[in-house]
């Protein structure tokens, strides 16, 4: 019998992915609040696939979206911020391998 750690999940299948990844962490630079543009810069990707990612993430309740008059930031939930935080320290062990 073959066990499988690969689920169907939505959030964890985009996670496992370095784009939303570093979204996710690059969220957490910001102290938890910045524009789906900045994001898009620091993880390398267009704006719309930053967006798509957003509202994914937004959907399993990691980041939420604040409106102030016509600005639109992103902000970490608390789950977010623990999975932010769980992802940066998995980035940083794994780096140490590879140098």
């Amino acid at each position: 019998m073959m066990m499988y750690f690969y689920e169907d999940n939505e959030v964890m299948n985009l996670l496992l992915h370095e784009k939303p990844m570093r979204i996710l962490i690059g969220l957490r630079y910001s102290q938890g609040k910045t524009y789906p543009s900045m994001l898009a810069k620091f993880a390398d990707c267009t704006y719309p696939h930053a967006v798509r990612i957003l509202d994914v993430l937004e959907r399993n309740g990691l980041v939420k979206y604040e409106k102030k008059g016509r600005i639109k930031y992103v902000v970490l939930t608390d789950k977010g911020d623990e999975i932010a935080f769980l992802l940066e320290e998995l980035y940083r062990k794994l780096k140490k391998l590879k140098g």
